[in-house]
């Protein structure tokens, strides 16, 4: 190539790698500062993990176009993007002293959407995985005949239920006896917690359970949402031991999602801690977007977290989200 043609080529370099890193500077600007951004930005910033992708081509890109004031410039924001991919501020569960003081409790979720989730898949999740505890949110009557036609009450005969056919209705199955403890005030659709007793050992753990279902932030009701993630906090601010399980809206790049985990004693993002928060859960059918990561389960500091995994189940455009807990006994 002739010297002309290197200048050529190094002019488009920068005019790219510029036209690439402008919008990613924008949105990491959104990220680094958590105001209560509007809800064109609340949306996007679910989708901040997909920066690092434009971020390492805007690098290649300054590299080729041979400007170092631009190659630094990508360099330091594909760093921030790093960073953000595994964040430094993740909470780790506590690990017991003494095993024998703990109870065991395995656990899953599913927003089924409005019913539609293959029972069949579920009940199969829950009999291979050894599930003690199953949560759905946007639970039907209909869903709810076809997991008792699939053998859900055999393997989980206590349930608090409140199916509907809107995206209100909720289930929370368990092999361990449930208490009703209320609903979360204020909140557009139903998020129950139930005390949740496990026994086994001769010890016993108490759990207080919510079935998470905070209003996704569209149009006008980001502010909705925003305050059904301080409603959550309230909860976790409660004394005993907690477990927040479900579909929260939310992914771990919100500013008000990392707020509600500060909550209280502080609280614990399974998958976040497992080293698994960019695993999508959201969405595995219907529209093609990137994959989030917005079906959490959260703990109080004191609870121990293994075996997080993520599954697909057809018929719904959430997956299960399911990990072993480590309750203290007492």
């Amino acid at each position: 190539m002739t010297a002309s043609g290197h200048k050529h080529l190094a002019a488009a370099g920068r005019w790219l790698a510029l036209l690439v890193v402008i919008p990613v500077l924008a949105l990491s600007a959104l990220r680094a500062v958590p105001a209560e951004w509007p809800v064109l930005a609340v949306q996007l910033l679910s989708f901040t993990p997909w920066l690092a992708v434009p971020a390492a081509v805007a690098l290649v890109l300054a590299l080729l176009g041979r400007s170092r004031w631009l190659q630094v410039s990508t360099a330091a924001l594909l760093l921030c993007q790093v960073f953000w991919l595994f964040p430094l501020d993740v909470a780790r569960p506590a690990t017991a002293s003494d095993p024998a003081a703990t109870v065991e409790l395995k656990a899953m979720n599913i927003n089924s959407e409005f019913g539609q989730a293959d029972a069949a898949r579920i009940v199969q999740l829950v009999s291979e995985n050894g599930i003690g505890l199953l949560t759905i949110q946007e639970h039907t009557q209909a869903l709810q005949n076809r997991l008792s036609a699939e053998g859900m009450d055999g393997l989980l005969p206590i349930r608090v239920s409140d199916p509907t056919d809107d995206a209100g209705g909720y289930a929370v199955y368990s092999r361990f006896p449930l208490e009703p403890v209320g609903l979360v005030p204020d909140t557009p659709f139903r998020i129950p917690t139930v005390r949740l007793t496990a026994a086994a050992n001769g010890s016993i753990a108490v759990l207080e359970v919510t079935n998470v279902h905070a209003l996704p932030p569209l149009d006008a009701r980001v502010d909705q949402w925003r305050s059904d993630l301080e409603a959550l906090a309230r909860v976790a601010e409660r004394p005993g031991t907690q477990l927040l399980i479900g579909d929260f809206n939310a992914t771990y790049d919100h500013a008000e999602f990392r707020k509600l985990l500060g909550a209280g004693p502080g609280l614990v993002d399974v998958g976040a801690a497992s080293g698994s928060r960019l695993v999508p859960t959201w969405p595995l059918e219907g529209p093609r977007l990137p994959g989030i990561t917005i079906d959490h389960l959260v703990t109080s500091p004191q609870v121990g977290s293994s075996g997080y995994q993520v599954h697909p189940v057809p018929g719904t455009d959430h997956a299960a989200v399911l990990a072993t807990l480590s309750i203290p006994a007492g």
